[in-house]
């Protein structure tokens, strides 16, 4: 079954563009939220209640809710942006370096190609009542791409990347969705303590 049948995303757009319709405008899309659960990442959680809106009202991201085509229950999210993004030439292969090329600048002295990418910023799903047993990460993941390849269609690019956790599971869920690891980046949390983010790439 083409997943199209099963699922539909919805651009949190369409709510903010009917303001405080308390049916259907920002209101009902807050209340809405409110009842996503992910309790494997708060942050995920986290980002949907407290951010997600006020992202997508300064065009930083933009998210797109998930929802079942069977019931118009919210199964999960996806938040997607456009971001520079710098690539190491001695972390990819020749053949990403030929590709690269045709979309970035390069700098030769450092052997770094920058350019502009689609950024997967989240990805979830909802543990509401067992609701994110409706639909896989995969599934996920490839309503998801349908709304990059609709932007690259439009506006061009040929990269798009994500950072994960250093997990096993996650590591192994991105490279079985055809994306490559090229990196990592160091980041600090909230007590200052380093951490650090995989990075992975997929071209268009």
């Amino acid at each position: 079954m083409p997943i199209t049948d099963k699922f539909f995303a919805v651009n949190i757009r369409k709510y903010l563009a009917l303001g405080n319709d308390r049916e259907a405008g920002e209101p009902a899309l807050v209340e809405m939220l409110s009842g996503f659960s992910c309790p494997k990442n708060l942050d995920v959680e986290r980002f949907l209640k407290k951010s997600a809106i006020e992202f997508t009202k300064k065009n930083q991201s933009v998210t797109y809710l998930v929802f079942s085509k069977d019931d118009g229950e919210l199964l999960g999210y996806f938040t997607i942006a456009l971001k520079p993004l710098t690539v190491r030439g001695q972390t990819v292969s020749n053949t990403a370096k030929r590709k690269l090329l045709r979309i970035s600048e390069l700098d030769k002295e450092s052997d770094t190609y920058t350019m502009s990418a689609y950024l997967i910023a989240q990805l979830g799903k909802n543990y509401d009542d067992g609701r994110n047993e409706e639909i896989t990460g995969k599934e996920l993941l490839e309503l998801a791409w349908m709304v990059i390849e609709n932007a690259q269609y439009m506006l061009g690019g040929i990269v798009t990347f994500l950072e994960t956790e250093d997990e096993d599971k996650l590591l192994s869920f991105y490279r079985d969705n055809r994306f490559s690891q090229f990196d990592t980046r160091q980041i600090s949390s909230c007590k200052d303590e380093p951490h650090e983010l995989v990075q992975f790439l997929r071209f268009l």
